[in-house]
């Protein structure tokens, strides 16, 4: 990779395309191990020390409706950090993010259980969840643009694709130390107190992502398109809230983001979380069954997101994304009949099939759906199409499932919802416009229209 002296907007700027890659990659990593930290202590922990009942799949349905609850803050962190993001900068809003994660989750490492304060334990937990979600509502969003608008468009699923592996990084982390607490202590001691370590983790991997963070150079892209409407506001003109312009002007764009991410989020929480769930409570299997074999699948899942990123450089977002989609629906009906046979090594392939037909749909969906905005209203329109979608899709999915296998006792109901998302998925990107090598400095209203390269000639050898 060779380094640039000058670079217009939309090329990799001096310092390199892979300095501003890992610096999202990292901070999306410690962001998403800080949400999913919560998620599998819902299936694990928190349904006895914060929710206890004399039903654990009650208890875990009560656990995983506070889990949702981050979810119904995520729309409005997508709302104000959008609106800023796409005012003041990605950068700034990026370092906000992630202080803001990573002191909810040091918080809640801190708390008091139900059994020492009562209801105010859950109150406060909650609260602390809602925090989470409000942040990570803005991560997503600039942390993607940020990348995608440093680099090229030959290359954009590719290098987009790498902040988007913060997910199976932040689980693996997540599910990491818990396996490796609940495997080192016995169950009184983890209940006890060893649960608290990964979250009191958060405060050291939250200063290393700032210091990290802070050093990347604001979008080359972004900062064009605000002397450009600096300009225009000097000669008079009114500029409107990104978030107003995103649904008058970019409505259809905002929906096909949404049908675009909901198969993808409806799988994610049912092959990471909801299986916890389904593997230690249905098949009373040891929980280190469980986190292993997601362990395992989430560090496949982790290399192969920018595989399946670079293909979609060659032949088109929706082709690849369609793999999985389709894939996906497929899938559902192996999924549950191979966790059943209760072999930790076929439960861990059941796993890490499914991440490898999600990550067909994950892979290209940072630079999919930010090529699918103008740069004015990008960070607003990609951070609410992506966190409606997780309200109606990732928030229920592990509350649907468990109230689900509670009713019927079954799978298959599950299979069959997994299988309907995976569906609105695919109808979804059937429809939409292919946005492979749109230049991201030019607008829709432009006379000369984006470029859509849809031969694999795209990608060309001249990697940033």
């Amino acid at each position: 990779m060779t380094e640039t002296t000058t670079a217009k907007p939309g090329e990799p700027r001096s310092g390199g395309i892979a300095r501003i890659v890992s610096a999202s990659l990292i901070g999306t990593t410690i962001e998403w191990y800080d949400f999913f930290l919560y998620g599998s202590a819902a299936a694990l922990v928190f349904n006895t020390l914060f929710f206890p009942t004399s039903d654990p799949l009650v208890g875990t349905l009560i656990a995983f409706v506070t889990y949702a609850i981050g979810f119904l803050a995520r729309p409005l962190g997508g709302v104000v950090f959008g609106h800023f993001g796409d005012k003041i900068g990605r950068k700034k809003l990026l370092v906000l993010s992630l202080m803001l994660m990573g002191g909810a989750t040091f918080a809640m490492g801190l708390l008091p259980t139900y059994g020492s304060i009562g209801v105010g334990a859950p109150i406060l937990l909650t609260v602390l969840r809602l925090i989470q979600g409000f942040a990570l509502g803005g991560e997503w969003g600039g942390a993607v643009l940020i990348v995608s608008e440093h680099g090229g468009d030959k290359h954009r699923g590719f290098w987009a694709s790498w902040p988007q592996c913060g997910a199976p990084g932040g689980n693996l982390l997540a599910t990491g130390v818990l396996a490796l607490l609940a495997a080192v202590q016995p169950e009184e001691a983890f209940l006890s107190w060893g649960w608290r370590i990964p979250f009191l983790l958060s405060g050291v991997l939250v200063v290393i992502g700032l210091w990290i963070r802070v050093s990347v150079s604001e979008s080359p892209v972004f900062l064009a398109a605000r002397a450009k409407a600096e300009a225009e506001a000097a000669e008079g003109a009114k500029e409107k809230a990104p978030v107003i312009e995103v649904f008058r002007r970019s409505w259809r764009e905002v929906l096909g983001a949404i049908g675009t991410r909901f198969g993808e989020n409806v799988s994610y929480y049912i092959l990471t979380s909801f299986v916890l769930v389904y593997v230690t409570t249905h098949l009373e299997l040891p929980k280190s069954t469980a986190l292993n074999a997601v362990l395992i699948g989430s560090a496949i899942h982790f290399f192969t997101i920018p595989l399946w990123g670079a293909l979609s450089d060659r032949i088109g977002r929706r082709p690849v994304t369609l793999i999985g989609s389709i894939g996906m629906a497929v899938w559902a009906f192996a999924f549950f009949s191979l966790l059943d046979t209760e072999s930790f090594a076929v439960i861990t392939l059941a796993v890490t099939a499914g991440l490898l037909f999600h990550g067909a749909m994950y892979g290209p969906q940072a630079a999919f759906i930010s090529e699918m905005f103008d740069t004015k209203v990008r960070y607003s329109g990609a951070s609410m199409g992506s966190q409606l979608a997780s309200i109606v899709a990732g928030a229920l999915a592990p509350i649907i499932a468990v109230e689900l296998l509670r009713s019927y006792a079954s799978s298959t109901p599950i299979s069959l919802y997994l299988c309907a998302a995976a569906v609105v998925t695919t109808l979804t990107v059937a429809v939409i416009k292919e946005t492979l090598g749109r230049d991201l400095t030019l607008s829709a209203t432009d006379p000369t229209p984006a470029p859509r390269r849809q031969e694999s000639s795209v990608a060309g050898a001249d990697r940033a």
